[in-house]
């Protein structure tokens, strides 16, 4: 099978796609064959070896993703397939059955055909969307709905979300305006029509602007410490936050994404309520020009990798 495989850290030229052994899935693992997948943040960390982290970070990140390389040189987190074969004692899910989720650390999603764990946070793909269209969710709509709900949204708030016009940006607008929020959208200049058209209720330039327009019951910074601008130093300095309110971080914690929260993004989707944002698709073999694209940080929601069989 064709894989891009990152055989050590290093810019995206080190990204590759040669033919690779298919595996075989073990028992509670099914065999996905990968139709569609995504070039996230993360992956472009992973593949560069975390030159992001503080020195005294690197070294333990590195002991547990691979030291002069990843431990599994097929990056990759996010699947829109089918089940190719199911493993022993798997019950979820048969052949033939479409699927799409996270595979999280185990990674592996730039292949044809990859194994993944049936506990993983992994579901039946929305009905109604094409592969493309799925691999668009899990990673920015599991993220946006786990720090949501545990920075406690609810319906009434008033919600600012920074970076709004990101993968887990674009989510988290949606799913606060699902919860009955009122929501604030920053975003660079290019991306105000987006966010608007995505619902939001106002939307600020970050360029423009170096601090919120008055008080919200919750800021969730979608960005994390990637960047910084005046007004996300501003919004962290608390002077944005109600009494009692809340200042998240998608840096705040290892998050803990489920195939329960995959159910729910499902069922909002299918319903018609959330909605995927591609700003480009690639085939399997440009995957390094996608890499270079996705370390501009400026994409407007998610980078779509289409995998030929």
């Amino acid at each position: 099978m064709k894989a891009a495989v990152c055989a050590a850290y290093g810019p995206p030229e080190v990204l590759q796609v040669p033919d690779v052994p298919r595996p075989s899935p073990k028992p509670r693992e099914i065999l996905v064959k990968v139709h569609a997948t995504s070039v996230t943040v993360s992956d472009t960390y992973g593949r560069g070896g975390f030159g992001f982290a503080p020195w005294w970070l690197r070294f333990p990140v590195r002991l547990a993703f691979g030291l002069s390389g990843p431990r599994n040189p097929i990056l990759g987190i996010v699947l829109a397939g089918e089940v190719e074969q199911a493993g022993k004692g798997v019950t979820r899910f048969r052949p033939g059955d479409r699927v799409y989720g996270l595979t999280g650390m185990r990674s592996g999603t730039y292949a044809q055909y990859m194994c993944v764990k049936e506990t993983s946070a992994i579901g039946g793909s929305p009905s109604n969307f094409s592969d493309d269209q799925a691999a668009a969710i899990p990673y920015g709509g599991l993220l946006a709905l786990y720090f949501l709900t545990r920075a406690g949204l609810r319906s009434g708030q008033r919600v600012l979300i920074y970076g709004a016009s990101g993968a887990i940006g674009t989510a988290a607008l949606q799913i606060a305006k699902l919860s009955g929020a009122h929501v604030t959208a920053v975003c660079g200049p290019t991306n105000i029509d987006l966010v608007t058209s995505l619902g939001a209720d106002a939307a600020i330039d970050y360029t423009r602007e170096n601090a919120p327009p008055g008080r919200f019951d919750l800021v969730f910074d979608a960005v994390g410490k990637r960047k910084t601008s005046a007004f996300k130093v501003a919004c962290a300095a608390g002077g944005a936050l109600t009494p009692g309110g809340k200042y998240t971080s998608v840096d705040d914690r290892f998050p803990q994404l489920t195939a329960a929260l995959l159910a729910q993004l499902t069922a909002w989707a299918e319903a018609g309520r959330l909605k995927p944002v591609i700003d480009r698709r690639y085939p399997l073999a440009q995957i390094a020009e996608a890499h270079r694209y996705v370390e501009q940080r400026h994409k407007k929601g998610n980078v779509i990798i289409t995998i030929p069989h």
